[in-house]
């Protein structure tokens, strides 16, 4: 049987590489957009493929759009929280409007998202599911220019954790953190934001030209993937964590290295031991 994702996000990037490979692969994809009517993928027809408008800060959008899947297809096997954009400059640099706004997107987006895919894949028979989101490399290691971007990537990685210890076994119900590092996506080129004013104290981080530079260089393969992130959908036993892309992989085995070292510190385990009540 053909399973059903639904894919936020799929204007550009991994989301519309991964609807593809659904696609490719004889499965059924839901792709959302704020613009449905601007998508377009190979192979299309009214049994294997659903477009509709999603914007992850409406909630009735989001009730909508499961309805739809459920009136339509009978259930959803899958679902990816891929919607997301980045916010790039120096914390002082950012406005309040434009710290929020990324939190709305970001987090509070992919919140109710995910509370809507449980309400769904527990009701159905057989109930179950998995659920993807996808943070960033980011969301384990802070990146100067990207405080507020890693804030949400964190804030998603700590939320999905403790989701998956409140989930009974009897809903057969996964969830799923994607970590990738840098692809050669519009995320680091016209979808990225910035700041309208520059703040003197910092002219010595220039977000605009680290990420103009950094643009269209980056080591991995949007395509790729897309075709990543299905294989890990599709694992009899999928993980909590992986991260996607050799700069992410090399930059977590960095980060594991590091906190290796910082919490075997003689002196910071005997400060941590020193705090227990005397029995």
């Amino acid at each position: 049987m053909p399973k059903v994702y639904l894919i936020t996000g799929c204007s550009t990037g991994f989301g519309s590489t991964y609807v593809q490979e659904i696609l490719d692969k004889g499965d059924i994809a839901v792709a959302t957009a704020r613009k449905p009517d601007s998508l377009s993928f190979k192979g299309t027809t009214d049994k294997n493929y659903l477009a509709l408008k999603l914007d992850v800060t409406s909630k009735s959008d989001i009730q909508t759009v499961f309805k739809e899947i459920v009136n339509k297809f009978g259930r959803v096997d899958v679902v990816c929280n891929n919607a997301g954009y980045g916010l790039s400059g120096p914390f002082e640099e950012l406005s309040e409007d434009l710290m929020r706004t990324q939190f709305e997107i970001n987090y509070w987006g992919l919140l109710d998202v995910t509370r809507a895919a449980l309400e769904t894949m527990r009701a159905q028979s057989p109930p179950g599911g998995l659920i993807q989101q996808v943070t960033s490399i980011g969301g384990q290691r802070g990146v100067p220019n990207f405080s507020q971007y890693c804030a949400t990537k964190w804030a998603v990685e700590g939320f999905t954790e403790a989701l998956s210890h409140e989930l009974k076994a009897e809903w057969g119900i996964k969830v799923q953190l994607i970590e990738p590092g840098g692809f050669r996506t519009d995320w680091a080129g016209r979808s990225m934001i910035f700041p309208e004013k520059r703040h003197p104290a910092y002219d010595h981080l220039d977000a605009r030209k680290i990420m103009g530079d950094r643009n269209g260089t980056q080591a991995g393969d949007p395509v790729k993937g897309g075709k990543a992130m299905y294989a890990l959908a599709n694992l009899s036993d999928p993980p909590l964590r992986t991260v996607i892309g050799s700069d992410a992989y090399k930059g977590i085995q960095t980060k594991l290295d590091t906190y290796r070292e910082n919490y075997a510190r003689e002196d910071l385990r005997k400060i941590a031991l020193s705090c227990d009540v005397d029995e």
